[in-house]
Protein backbone atom coordinates (compact mmCIF):
# COMPACT_ATOMS: atom_id res chain seq x y z
CA UNK A 1 0.00 0.00 0.00
CA UNK A 2 1.10 3.52 -0.76
CA UNK A 3 0.13 6.28 1.70
CA UNK A 4 0.00 9.80 0.30
CA UNK A 5 -0.11 12.82 2.60
CA UNK A 6 -2.49 15.60 1.58
CA UNK A 7 -2.35 19.34 2.24
CA UNK A 8 -4.47 18.78 5.38
CA UNK A 9 -2.64 17.03 8.19
CA UNK A 10 -4.02 13.58 8.97
CA UNK A 11 -6.03 13.13 5.76
CA UNK A 12 -4.35 10.44 3.66
CA UNK A 13 -4.89 8.90 0.25
CA UNK A 14 -4.23 5.18 0.20
CA UNK A 15 -3.37 3.40 -3.03
CA UNK A 16 -3.43 -0.39 -2.65
CA UNK A 17 -0.97 -2.67 -4.39
CA UNK A 18 -2.95 -4.38 -7.15
CA UNK A 19 -2.16 -7.94 -8.22
CA UNK A 20 -3.47 -8.57 -11.75
CA UNK A 21 -3.66 -11.71 -13.84
CA UNK A 22 -5.95 -13.21 -16.50
CA UNK A 23 -8.56 -14.02 -13.82
CA UNK A 24 -8.90 -10.46 -12.58
CA UNK A 25 -7.27 -8.70 -9.64
CA UNK A 26 -6.62 -8.89 -5.92
CA UNK A 27 -5.65 -6.26 -3.36
CA UNK A 28 -5.65 -5.84 0.39
CA UNK A 29 -8.23 -3.20 1.25
CA UNK A 30 -7.32 -3.16 4.93
CA UNK A 31 -4.39 -4.31 7.05
CA UNK A 32 -4.45 -3.13 10.66
CA UNK A 33 -0.71 -3.46 11.17
CA UNK A 34 0.12 -1.42 8.07
CA UNK A 35 -2.50 1.19 8.98
CA UNK A 36 -1.01 1.53 12.48
CA UNK A 37 2.50 2.01 11.08
CA UNK A 38 1.15 4.82 8.86
CA UNK A 39 -0.62 6.55 11.77
CA UNK A 40 -4.09 5.53 10.69
CA UNK A 41 -6.42 4.21 13.36
CA UNK A 42 -7.13 0.53 12.95
CA UNK A 43 -9.76 0.56 15.69
CA UNK A 44 -12.70 0.58 13.28
CA UNK A 45 -15.88 -0.75 14.89
CA UNK A 46 -18.54 -0.22 12.21
CA UNK A 47 -18.60 -0.86 8.45
CA UNK A 48 -21.20 0.81 6.24
CA UNK A 49 -22.17 0.33 2.62
CA UNK A 50 -24.27 2.77 0.63
CA UNK A 51 -25.71 2.43 -2.86
CA UNK A 52 -26.59 5.63 -4.69
CA UNK A 53 -27.52 6.74 -8.19
CA UNK A 54 -26.03 9.39 -10.45
CA UNK A 55 -26.14 13.01 -9.22
CA UNK A 56 -26.76 12.09 -5.56
CA UNK A 57 -24.87 14.19 -3.05
CA UNK A 58 -24.72 13.01 0.56
CA UNK A 59 -23.33 15.26 3.26
CA UNK A 60 -21.57 17.09 4.63
CA UNK A 61 -21.99 15.11 7.88
CA UNK A 62 -20.14 14.71 11.18
CA UNK A 63 -20.64 13.56 14.77
CA UNK A 64 -19.47 15.68 17.69
CA UNK A 65 -19.80 13.70 20.95
CA UNK A 66 -19.02 10.41 19.21
CA UNK A 67 -16.55 11.52 16.50
CA UNK A 68 -15.73 9.16 13.68
CA UNK A 69 -12.54 8.67 11.75
CA UNK A 70 -13.39 7.03 8.43
CA UNK A 71 -11.71 4.90 5.80
CA UNK A 72 -13.73 5.30 2.60
CA UNK A 73 -13.67 3.47 -0.73
CA UNK A 74 -15.81 2.69 -3.76
CA UNK A 75 -16.34 -0.86 -5.06
CA UNK A 76 -18.71 0.01 -7.92
CA UNK A 77 -18.82 3.26 -9.86
CA UNK A 78 -17.21 6.62 -9.28
CA UNK A 79 -17.65 9.33 -6.66
CA UNK A 80 -16.10 12.64 -5.75
CA UNK A 81 -15.32 12.27 -2.05
CA UNK A 82 -14.95 15.39 0.11
CA UNK A 83 -13.56 15.96 3.62
CA UNK A 84 -13.78 19.43 5.23
CA UNK A 85 -11.62 20.39 8.23
CA UNK A 86 -14.04 21.80 10.81
CA UNK A 87 -11.75 21.57 13.86
CA UNK A 88 -11.82 24.85 15.81
CA UNK A 89 -8.29 26.24 16.01
CA UNK A 90 -6.94 24.13 13.15
CA UNK A 91 -4.58 25.97 10.78
CA UNK A 92 -6.58 24.43 7.91
CA UNK A 93 -10.06 25.15 9.34
CA UNK A 94 -12.56 25.40 6.46
CA UNK A 95 -10.19 23.81 3.93
CA UNK A 96 -11.22 20.66 2.12
CA UNK A 97 -9.82 17.70 0.25
CA UNK A 98 -11.67 16.28 -2.74
CA UNK A 99 -10.65 13.14 -4.57
CA UNK A 100 -12.11 10.78 -7.15
CA UNK A 101 -12.65 7.30 -5.69
CA UNK A 102 -13.68 4.61 -8.14
CA UNK A 103 -13.76 0.93 -9.01
CA UNK A 104 -11.01 1.70 -11.54
CA UNK A 105 -8.45 3.53 -9.38
CA UNK A 106 -9.17 1.55 -6.15
CA UNK A 107 -8.00 4.52 -4.06
CA UNK A 108 -9.15 4.95 -0.48
CA UNK A 109 -9.31 8.06 1.69
CA UNK A 110 -8.60 8.16 5.41
CA UNK A 111 -10.46 10.99 7.16
CA UNK A 112 -9.56 11.62 10.82
CA UNK A 113 -11.98 12.76 13.51
CA UNK A 114 -13.00 16.41 13.28
CA UNK A 115 -13.96 16.50 9.62
CA UNK A 116 -17.29 16.85 7.83
CA UNK A 117 -17.66 14.26 5.08
CA UNK A 118 -19.71 13.98 1.92
CA UNK A 119 -19.64 12.70 -1.62
CA UNK A 120 -21.15 13.18 -5.08
CA UNK A 121 -21.98 10.22 -7.34
CA UNK A 122 -20.48 10.74 -10.81
CA UNK A 123 -21.32 7.35 -12.38
CA UNK A 124 -24.75 5.85 -13.16
CA UNK A 125 -24.65 4.07 -9.81
CA UNK A 126 -22.09 3.69 -7.05
CA UNK A 127 -21.51 1.40 -4.11
CA UNK A 128 -19.57 3.18 -1.41
CA UNK A 129 -18.03 1.64 1.73
CA UNK A 130 -16.67 3.26 4.83
CA UNK A 131 -15.20 1.98 8.05
CA UNK A 132 -15.82 4.08 11.18
CA UNK A 133 -14.08 4.31 14.55
CA UNK A 134 -17.38 5.01 16.32
CA UNK A 135 -20.92 3.80 15.75
CA UNK A 136 -23.62 5.96 14.20
CA UNK A 137 -25.52 8.02 16.77
CA UNK A 138 -28.66 9.58 15.31
CA UNK A 139 -28.88 12.12 18.15
CA UNK A 140 -25.30 13.27 17.47
CA UNK A 141 -25.69 14.08 13.78
CA UNK A 142 -24.51 17.47 12.57
CA UNK A 143 -23.80 18.79 9.15
CA UNK A 144 -22.91 21.62 6.81
CA UNK A 145 -24.69 22.62 3.62
CA UNK A 146 -23.18 21.03 0.56
CA UNK A 147 -23.27 24.34 -1.36
CA UNK A 148 -21.61 26.54 1.29
CA UNK A 149 -20.03 29.24 -0.89
CA UNK A 150 -17.19 29.88 1.56
CA UNK A 151 -16.01 26.27 1.23
CA UNK A 152 -15.75 26.55 -2.59
CA UNK A 153 -16.33 22.83 -3.23
CA UNK A 154 -16.72 21.84 -6.88
CA UNK A 155 -19.01 18.83 -6.61
CA UNK A 156 -18.82 18.15 -10.39
CA UNK A 157 -22.59 17.90 -10.28
CA UNK A 158 -24.84 20.54 -11.88
CA UNK A 159 -28.23 19.16 -10.84
CA UNK A 160 -27.80 17.26 -7.55
CA UNK A 161 -30.25 15.00 -5.76
CA UNK A 162 -30.21 15.62 -2.00
CA UNK A 163 -32.22 14.53 1.00
CA UNK A 164 -34.46 17.10 2.68
CA UNK A 165 -32.26 16.78 5.77
CA UNK A 166 -29.14 17.74 3.82
CA UNK A 167 -30.93 20.63 2.11
CA UNK A 168 -31.76 22.06 5.56
CA UNK A 169 -28.23 21.95 6.98
CA UNK A 170 -26.64 25.28 8.02
CA UNK A 171 -23.68 27.03 6.46
CA UNK A 172 -20.42 26.59 8.37
CA UNK A 173 -20.38 30.24 9.51
CA UNK A 174 -23.83 29.76 11.11
CA UNK A 175 -22.90 26.73 13.22
CA UNK A 176 -22.54 27.44 16.94
CA UNK A 177 -18.91 27.22 18.01
CA UNK A 178 -19.73 24.54 20.60
CA UNK A 179 -21.16 22.40 17.79
CA UNK A 180 -17.73 22.12 16.15
CA UNK A 181 -14.90 19.80 17.19
CA UNK A 182 -11.73 21.18 18.79
CA UNK A 183 -8.35 20.88 17.06
CA UNK A 184 -5.96 18.74 19.07
CA UNK A 185 -2.33 18.61 18.02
Amino acid sequence: MQFIETQISGVKIIVPRLFLDDRGYFYESFRGDIMDINEISSSFIQDNQVGSKNKVIRGLHYQLKYPQAKLVSVSVGKVLDVAVDIRRGSPTFGDHISIILSDENHKMLFIPEGFAHGYSVLSDTAIFQYKCTNIYHKEDQYGIRWDDHELKIDWQNSNPILSQKDLNLPYLKNIKVNHLPIYEF
